[in-house]
This record gives C-alpha cells, structure tokens and sequence, in this order.
C-alpha cells in the first residue's frame, strides 16, 4: 500500500534544521522507500545532501537542488531542473516554513512581509511552475500548514505566521477546486507540536528556555496524548495524501496533533 513507484516527487524544505529529522527530510527519505524519484530542493546545500545521501545509501533515487522558494526565478529553474532530469512531476511537497512572534502593534512591516513570502509565497510560487506538469498525468499536491493557523495564543502571539498558515488552508482549497476536472488533487497536512531539530536549533532560542529539555517537557504536557509526535507522523500523512490511495480526497485538510486542536483550554 501507498506505493509510488514510478512517480517523481519534488519537496520543498527537504534538509533539516540540525541534526535529527525534520519534516521535509522525513518526508523525502519515506518517499523515496516507497518507490518515488525524489527531487529534494533545501536553501542549504549540507542538508539537502545529507538527504539525498541517505536516499541513495538506501539504494533510492534522489537528486538534490538548492534555491530560495520565495524567488520566482529559482523556482522555475528548480521546477525545469526536476522535469529535465526526470522526464515530468507527479508529486508536489510545499514543506517551507517558519514561525517568527510578534503582534500586529510590535511586528515590523519587514518581518511580517518575510513570514507571508517564506510561508505563503513559497508555496504559490512553486504550484505556479509545477501545475503545468503536475496536470499532464493527473498529480498531487500536499502543503504544510499548522495548528497555529486554528488555535491563537493571547500570551504569545504569531500574527504573520498564523496569517500565512491559515493562508495556505484557504490556498490549498482554491487550487483544489480550481484543477480538480484536471485530475490534480491539492490537500494541507496541519501539523501541531512536533519534536524536530527545529526545537533545540531554533525554539530553545527563540524562546529563551533555561534548556530543551525542559522545553520539550512543557510542550509534551501540551499535547492530549502525552507527548509531541515527530517528522515521521507528519511525512506518513504527506504520503497518505500523496499516493493513489487518497485519489478521491482533494481540499482537505489532514490534522496531525495530537489532540491539541481538539481540546478544551
């Protein structure tokens, strides 16, 4: 089950942040175990190689690529890179991301501009230049949101990035609609509180906790279920929605938290 053999998948965000698995890595790696060509595109090159050197050391196949996804100019040429080499497109990962706090009074205009292109504009664009070839065999689109676009926080707000998250559900949904007689199909995985190198790279930091691991302790607490899930749940629900097994689930969105989204607070 959930096999791609035979289709070629391009994701997005596909190094991780440290050392671990992030989402796109996860993501990347579980694809190419299930048969898929994977062309992986980070904004460094050391971790997409690390990536596509797993792939390979797997005996999958994978080529690595590095741009910024919100330039227009090196999406296309990412986008022409992967047909190019692969002969087409099949499956489209928009798995960029990242969160930034602040409120509408204390955000500058600068950084809520880099939150809307580094999470909303990267995942246009990139549908942009791949629909074309997504369309000539019937393809699968699955974008990254979160569960800071369903539930705000009054204490720690995160205007942009639930601005933009929230985008990407509405974002999702018009393409969805949009190429549906096409035969593409467009979805949004909605991760919660996940364990990645993002929390002992970033958050630890971000954050100003004492140490991680009283952070990721706070954060399992959060979690109904007793504690975060990681990259390996949210690249599982990207494969469910990628493969010929969702064929009839398109503008949708598939929540992995949890339980956070579902409870009282």
């Amino acid at each position: 089950m959930l096999r791609l053999d035979g289709k070629i998948a391009f994701i997005t965000g596909a190094g991780s942040a440290g050392p671990g698995w992030g989402n796109g890595k996860a993501t990347a790696v579980l694809m190419a175990r299930q048969g898929a060509k994977v062309f992986a595109l980070d904004n460094r090159a050391e971790a997409v190689e690390e990536t596509i050197g797993i792939i390979r050391g797997e005996g999958g196949t994978a080529i690595g690529h590095v741009a910024d996804v919100t330039v227009a100019e090196e999406v296309a040429q990412a986008v022409a890179a992967c047909v190019a080499e692969y002969g087409g497109l099949d499956i489209l990962v928009n798995n960029v991301g990242g969160s930034f706090p602040g409120s509408a009074e204390s955000l500058s205009e600068a950084d809520w501009e880099a939150q809307i292109d580094f999470n909303l504009r990267s995942a246009f664009l990139c549908c942009k230049h791949a629909l074309p070839h997504l369309r000539q065999k019937g393809g699968a689109i699955v974008n990254l949101s979160s569960i800071a676009a369903l539930r705000m926080s009054a204490d720690r707000p995160h205007i942009a990035y639930s601005a933009s998250k929230y985008g990407i559900i509405a974002f999702s949904k018009s393409i969805a609609m949009e190429q549906a007689r096409a035969g593409v199909r467009c979805n949004t995985v909605v991760p919660g509180l996940m364990h990645t190198p993002l929390v002992e790279n970033r958050l630890v930091r971000q954050l100003g906790a004492n140490d991680a691991a009283q952070l990721i302790a706070r954060r399992n607490a959060q979690v109904p279920m007793g504690k975060m899930g990681d990259a390996w749940d949210i690249a599982h629900a990207v494969l469910f929605l990628a493969a010929d097994e969702a064929r009839h689930i398109t503008g949708t969105e598939l929540v992995v938290d949890g339980g956070i989204s579902a409870a009282m607070p």
